[in-house]
């Protein structure tokens, strides 16, 4: 897998793990009194997790998305330094879109005399199947 694949790939490991995380907090989360003028809310009888405790799920929730971003900024480093700054940069995109333009040449001429092939086949089909036609004897 390439390098831009294995970002990519990072970055949708950290939105998953990101969005587990705040579905589990707002799932598993105790409700909270926002102010001494509202009453105090029920109590909820979820079915919660009992093997981790409900205090260390943000934790290990937050471990693994600081392991993902530092796994991402690892892949980041390994991108190949660009060489010569952006002049070179330019220079590089200018030849490329001459090469593409001559390989699109390229490609027209083939395209051109597929269809001109294409063309003297379809008239040779229709020359055959005129002969065969005439051939048969009306009964």
């Amino acid at each position: 897998m390439d390098i831009i694949s294995q970002l990519q790939e990072q970055v949708n490991t950290i939105a998953a793990i990101t969005f587990n995380a705040f579905g589990t907090l707002q799932r598993d989360a105790p409700p909270v009194q926002l102010s001494p003028n509202y009453p105090q809310p029920p109590a909820t009888a979820t079915a919660i997790d009992e093997a981790t405790p409900f205090p260390e799920q943000p934790k290990q929730l937050s471990a693994g998305l600081v392991k993902a971003a530092k796994q991402f900024d690892a892949l980041v480093a390994a991108l190949p330094l660009s060489e010569g700054g952006e002049e070179a940069q330019l220079t590089r995109i200018a030849q490329l879109q001459v090469e593409n333009d001559l390989v699109g040449q390229e490609l027209q001429k083939q395209l051109e005399a597929a269809e001109k092939e294409l063309k003297q086949v379809q008239e040779l089909f229709g020359q055959a199947a005129d002969s065969c036609l005439n051939m048969k004897k009306p009964e």
